[in-house]
């Protein structure tokens, strides 16, 4: 919600301002209770801006709504009649697409379901039609009152008073009728009573006389009718007549202006009188329905024409009115008081002086409720516009908004011409409900809509533009007797002298409200709205939150209440403290200067800690309020900031200048603000075991935990998530929040287009996020005290509730797209998750944490990936698999597959069309046959379906790489066929085994370490390139190409390298120490010594020896470099030109064949002398560390993984890559290498028998008994695989069929079919027989009959 600027007098503006004058005119204003603490009373502000009053802003909001209602129930009904109308829920358009057919017009009830429904969301002013036209006809709601005589009043001794006003009207007004009615008897005057306290009634002794008069007065301003509602059918089974078909919802059109001043034409018809000279009768007003036997009463004046209803109790008045109570921060409707003043049309009826006597009609309350006064109602002094404003309109705003209050004395009046579009009435008529503009306020008290008095203040310039940090204290506004307000507030509050008159007095009394929230006062405040009992009602849990954190020592007292009642604290005081904790939290947090004044101590934000603490106590008191207050002050975070605004940026001219603008820092501790008060939402949990299951649990979009390893959470606990993740106040403020990030980060991305690079030195919006949740740095501010395991536990709780808070955002807007939005909430949310990802190892998250299983589950799984390789993501348009990493391995790998069988089945259908168009043109050319084969061998690579390969057993490597060679792309998408050994007789026929057979033969002589091209570690067995190989690199471009053959086409291979190696392949930077540790576990541990040996125990030097130089050892010799840093522009490419200062050199190569050798020096000839290399010390062991890793990673092996790399990404698509992560990656190349058998025997499937034979129990039996090496070989027996393939041994295909009996011990010994997972095994006498015979066929399984 951002305020229009004041600047802009356009007509809505000025509405505006009429609405805002006169609710300060009436508004109940929050004081300073007298029993406030005395260290607390320096830090109360008066507030003189009509914005920062929380009950004028409540009321504002009520008002704007019922507007909204109003004009999408016109919308709905009628339509704006352009031709060209495209809003969806507009009639007109609804019409226009419907042609010829039939269409239904909704109802007043359907109409207003829908209405209340458009109205309630975010940013609801876009969903009104452009093309609006005036309504022809008042409100349809408005045709069921009635107009009903009133019934004389029984006679009453007048001995025998009414105890309150609230008693006197309901005593003098008839019996309702069944059905709902709207009486016509006005209450007494809330502010001309002096006998109430904020609302609480006191017993004041009264003179009979002047009871009488009073009385006597009253009874002569009652009209003589009541307003019933008519009664009508009505669907008791339907949801919406029974909800949205009440008096209360009905009461959202009833109290429009529209409907106003069509009742008080009706009411002026009914009661007789003539219609006003300015009137403008507008056409379809409705006839006034008068019942049988009702006669018109006598000429009345204006006064006697009010319609006064009663309050209907038990109704639902736009979420305020629930059984007589108010919510949503108001008191009970016991304390609610309405009033009605006699007051004519302002333009004509002159000014009259009060009469003396009984208590006048025209008295009023002052706003400390304890002074009474009597003759013209002061006014009060307001400043609207808390923003910035153009001087250029200050004249003009000025004329039209001055101080409400005169200084003394009447003034002349100058009334505006009441516009056209406007109502004709010179004022509003009384309150239909207690669902008006204030709890004790009628709407009769408002000024009228169009016209306005408004006067400068005696030494207060008007309009001063006084922001909410600039408010004037309570000294500077004392009264002659130097008495500040805060002061008078505490010593007149409760113990005022009943009939003293001062309007000076009265003009000084502004609301109050604190200026800062920090702990101690919010703890202060809580815990007065929960003593009192006065918290809203609320379903976040717990309900309540006491203090749990330790003081520091040397901290002050607690700060408590000076009146301690003993037989409980006084009503009145409990409802004066509600008044002004509401809006003290107001004033504060929607702010956000006063906010990030609050929460910030020494220059930088609380802890996470003690900032989580007071939002989780100020969210277990007023929640809607918190929350609500929070979601405007996010507003600012759409300001641009002041560098795109001045005169040197092109931007200057598109944002406004005088809009409040917020730095990257202010605006990311805002945030930070913002989303620990969502955090604190969330319901408590005690362990994080609960945290993370939870997390899981709505992940997958669930509420209540089914079946299955997420269900561990009792269901009271689940549906506690769900009331705090669903409260629509949090939901609101979240998606602001998202939303705010991804603009934040276009105004940097402008600033940067801008302005050099060097001139932009703004951080990121988040940045102040994570260095407040980098939980070990030492210049954090903690400020409250909690003990160890409470803060371990806040550590988790943080993080895990910020990605909740993302995914659920995410899932309420998500619209089963995968194409989204990148500049909404949606993105935001994506965004904030992404910059977590970056930082998860510095936020304690397992890549678990960030999964979001909800959209997988929803998303076709071959269509999905195959058109995000088409897509272009920008700003405006991301994709959902842009961010992999919100999906599970099992799901990527899917999409990675199915975007490689789509590229396959593509090149296969390619070459089908192609085979078959060469078939036809050889036929219809009149070929010789010689001729044809000639022609199909020249075009065989454009028309083969698939790739084939014919090898031999005893020339694996060799076969493979001579027809490889060359091979176009399209050759090497088709479908792989392998034709192995059949030269030699063998019968294999390839679905799927041969191929396994042939990639297994095929990797263990490549990656043999007698060939020169790989090592492999004695301890991990993982194979790396050989610095300075001798072969040459065409041969690992073909090895590369191998393993891209076996993983596009879905086959796993026996082979083991570090994860370095699938970093360099996704592009990832190998750079720490852990990159290589299960590669070279000697090496890092070795490292990771020297950077953490302390000198205390030795220096480095002499412990360590080491030199700054990197070795190796390759054919029996020993090469030794110089490690050089890198260069600025360093590249992983052999073509990079060596020895340049500061660049390392390339290093040297072994010579592959004799000529080389002759011409090129050996590579160990260029070591360094032993004392020309430098130590390592202390002072550069870290960046020889660094050194280390780069030169063993990719400056000794960069031409061989070069090469390597080139054949790797043959096959497949480089977008493709981006949805896998390096352990992702090496599952997909290596499989899963740990084989549990119990696993295995849970997916394992049977035919010809089932598991409770005794001869497949005998099996497993004999299977649990082998070792990993027996294991792997029973897998490669039966799958042509020792690896698990990625996903586990669920997705493995393992089938014992039975193969008949066998009772010879020497008799047939098990078979398989590798190509479909299936071991045939014969039914054994005994379980002896039956382990001889599988280790005998293990130990000897060579070749394929049928495979």
């Amino acid at each position: 919600m951002r305020p229009a600027s004041a600047g802009n007098l356009n007509p809505k503006n000025t509405d505006d301002l009429d609405l805002l004058a006169g609710l300060w005119e009436e508004a109940r204003f929050a004081r300073l209770p007298w029993d406030v603490p005395g260290e607390l009373k320096d830090s109360v502000e008066d507030i003189d801006n009509p914005r920062r009053v929380y009950a004028i802003h409540k009321a504002t909001r009520r008002h704007n709504f019922q507007q909204l209602v109003q004009k999408y129930i016109v919308q709905l009904r009628e339509g704006c009649g352009a031709e060209h109308c495209t809003t969806s829920t507009c009639f007109t358009y609804r019409k226009r697409i419907a042609g010829r057919a039939p269409i239904r017009r909704y109802n007043t009830t359907s109409a207003r379901t829908l209405a209340v429904h458009l109205a309630s969301q975010d940013n609801p002013e876009s969903g009104l039609c452009p093309n609006p036209r005036p309504t022809k006809a008042p409100p349809a709601a408005l045709s069921s009152l009635v107009f009903v005589p009133n019934p004389k009043p029984r006679p009453r001794d007048d001995r025998v008073p009414p105890t309150s006003p609230k008693a006197q009207a309901i005593h003098s007004c008839p019996g309702p009728p069944k059905t709902s009615n709207i009486n016509g008897v006005p209450p007494a005057p809330a502010r001309a009573r002096s006998d109430t306290v904020n609302g609480d009634k006191k017993e004041t002794a009264t003179p009979a006389s002047a009871q009488n008069g009073f009385n006597t007065a009253k009874q002569s301003q009652r009209p003589g009718f009541t307003i019933v509602d008519e009664p009508g059918s009505k669907d008791h089974r339907s949801f919406a007549a029974n909800v949205f078909g009440t008096v209360a919802f009905r009461m959202l059109e009833w109290l429009t202006p529209a409907a106003l001043e069509d009742m008080s034409q009706r009411t002026r018809l009914f009661s007789g009188e003539p219609e006003p000279e300015a009137g403008d009768s507008r056409p379809g007003k409705l006839e006034t329905k008068v019942e049988t036997g009702a006669r018109p009463s006598q000429t009345k004046s204006p006064q006697e024409t009010l319609i006064l209803p009663a309050e209907p109790k038990g109704e639902l008045v736009n979420g305020d009115l629930v059984n007589g109570d108010l919510v949503n921060g108001r008191g009970p409707s016991g304390l609610a008081q309405t009033e009605s003043e006699s007051r004519g049309p302002k333009d004509h009826q002159p000014h009259h002086e009060p009469r003396p006597g009984p208590r006048s009609t025209n008295a009023r309350r002052n706003s400390n409720a304890r002074v009474r006064t009597s003759g013209p109602k002061p006014k009060r002094q307001l400043s609207i516009d808390p923003y910035a404003q153009d001087t250029s309109a200050e004249e003009s705003y000025a004329a039209i908004l001055r101080s409400p209050r005169a200084t003394g004395g009447s003034s002349d009046k100058v009334p505006r011409v009441p516009k056209t579009a406007g109502p004709s009435l010179s004022r509003p008529i009384s309150q239909l409900s207690s669902a008006g503009f204030f709890d004790d306020v009628s709407l009769e008290k408002m000024p009228p809509p169009k016209t306005i008095d408004v006067k400068s203040r005696t030494g207060r310039a008007p309009l001063d533009g006084a922001k909410t940090s600039e408010s004037r204290s309570p000294k500077a506004l004392s009264t002659v007797s130097g008495v500040s307000s805060s002061e008078k507030s505490c010593c007149n509050g409760s113990f005022g002298v009943v009939g003293q008159d001062s309007e000076s007095e009265d003009e000084s009394m502004l609301p109050q409200a604190f200026s800062r929230l920090d702990a101690e006062v919010v703890d202060f405040v809580c815990d007065i709205m929960q003593e009192d009992g006065s918290a809203e009602k609320h379903m976040l849990e717990p309900q309540s939150v006491s203090r749990f954190h330790n003081r520091h020592a040397g901290q002050g007292k607690l700060a408590r209440r000076k009146h301690r009642p003993a037989r409980g604290y006084p009503a009145n005081l409990r409802l004066e403290w509600k008044l002004f904790v509401e809006q003290t939290l107001f004033y504060v947090l929607s702010d956000p200067q006063l906010a990030l004044r609050s929460f910030t101590k020494k220059g930088q934000l609380y802890d996470s800690q003690t900032l989580w603490y007071c939002m989780l106590r100020m969210t277990r008191v007023a929640p809607s309020l918190v929350f609500h207050s929070l979601w405007m002050a996010a507003a600012d975070l759409f300001a641009p900031p002041k560098a795109l605004r001045t005169l040197r940026s092109p931007t200057t001219k598109v944002f406004s200048k005088s809009e409040p603008s917020l730095s990257n820092l202010e605006a990311g501790r805002l945030m930070s603000i913002c989303l620990h008060a969502l955090i604190a939402a969330a319901p408590l949990v005690a362990d994080s075991r609960e945290l993370y299951d939870m997390s899981r649990i709505r992940s997958h979009g669930l509420s209540l935990a089914g079946s299955g390893a997420v269900a561990r959470q009792p269901t009271e606990l689940c549906l506690q998530y769900e009331d705090a993740f669903t409260n629509s106040m949090a939901l609101r403020l979240a998606r602001r929040l998202f939303a705010a990030i991804t603009t934040r980060r276009h105004f940097d991305a402008l600033i940067e287009s801008n302005a050099r690079a060097e001139e932009h030195s703004e951080q990121d919006i988040l940045a102040p996020l994570f260095s407040q949740l980098d939980f070990l740095n030492m210049d954090a501010v903690y400020v409250l005290d909690f003990s160890f395991p409470d803060r371990a536990l806040h550590e988790t709780r943080v993080p895990i509730l910020l990605l909740d808070w993302a995914r659920a955002v995410m899932l309420n807007d998500w619209d089963g797209s995968p194409e989204i939005r990148g500049d909404g909430s949606f993105g935001g949310a994506l965004a904030l998750i992404e910059a977590m990802y970056k930082r998860r190892q510095e936020l304690l998250l397992a890549d678990a944490q960030f999964r979001s299983d909800y959209f997988a589950e929803r998303l076709d799984v071959t269509k999905m990936p195959i058109s995000w390789l088409s897509h272009t993501s920008t700003r405006q348009r991301l994709h959902l698999l842009d961010f992999p990493y919100i999906f599970s391995p099992s799901t990527l790998v899917s999409y990675f597959r199915s975007i490689n069988f789509s590229r396959m089945s593509r090149a296969f259908e390619e070459s089908t069309s192609f085979h078959d168009k060469i078939l036809v043109v050889s036929q219809r050319a009149g070929l010789t046959q010689h001729h044809k084969d000639v022609l199909m061998e020249r075009l065989r690579p454009a028309g083969s379906k698939y790739l084939i390969l014919d090898i031999r057993r005893r020339t694996v490597l060799e076969d493979a790489f001579d027809q490889l060679w060359r091979r176009e792309e399209r050759e090497l998408l088709r479908p792989l066929k392998v034709h192995l050994g059949e030269s030699t007789g063998e019968e294999g026929f390839d679905s799927g085994g041969v191929q396994q057979e042939f990639f297994r033969l095929a990797i263990a002589e490549a990656l043999n370490p007698d060939h020169g091209a790989f090592t492999v570690d004695e301890r991990t067995r993982m194979a790396w390139f050989l610095p300075g190989s001798m072969e040459d690199e065409w041969k690992f471009e073909l090895l590369g190409l191998l393993v891209s053959l076996a993983v596009y086409n879905g086959l796993t291979l026996p082979v083991t390298f570090p994860k370095a190696l699938y970093r360099k392949l996704l592009g990832e930077p190998v750079t720490e120490l852990h990159h290589i540790a299960d590669g070279w576990p000697d090496l890092a541990s070795g490292l990771t010594s020297l950077l953490e040996w302390d000198e205390k125990d030795g220096v480095v030097e002499d412990v360590f020896a080491r030199t700054y130089e990197f070795s190796v050892s390759a054919f029996g010799q020993h090469i030794t470099r110089e490690m050089k840093p890198p260069s600025d522009g360093h590249h992983h490419h052999s073509h990079r030109r060596p020895n340049h200062q500061g660049e390392a050199a390339a290093w040297p190569q072994f010579a592959k064949t004799l000529s080389q050798s002759s011409s090129t020096p050996a590579p160990h000839q260029g070591n360094p002398a032993e004392d020309d290399a430098p130590l390592v010390t202390s002072a550069n062991r870290n960046a020889y560390v660094s050194d280390y890793i780069r030169y063993l990673a990719d400056v000794s092996v960069r031409p061989q993984y070069d090469a390597f790399a080139r054949g790797f990404h043959a096959c497949l698509h480089p977008k493709s890559l981006t949805l896998l992560t390096p352990n992702l990656l090496q599952s997909l190349v290596e499989g899963v290498q740990e084989i549990d058998v119990s696993e295995m025997k849970r997916y394992a499937r049977y035919v010809g028998w089932d598991a409770s034979h005794r001869t497949v129990k005998d099996f497993w039996s004999v299977v649990k008994r082998y070792d990993e090496g027996m294991r792997r070989k029973l897998l490669e027996f039966v799958t042509a695989s020792d690896r698990v393939p990625v996903g586990g041994v669920k997705n493995l295909l393992f089938i014992v069929q039975r193969n008949g009996e066998e009772e010879d011990p020497a008799g047939r010994l098990p078979t398989s079919y590798t190509c479909y997972g299936t071991l045939l095994l014969p039914e054994y006498r005994d379980k002896e027989m039956l382990r001889e015979r599988l280790g005998m066929a293990l130990e000897n399984a060579q070749g394929f009959g049928f495979a």
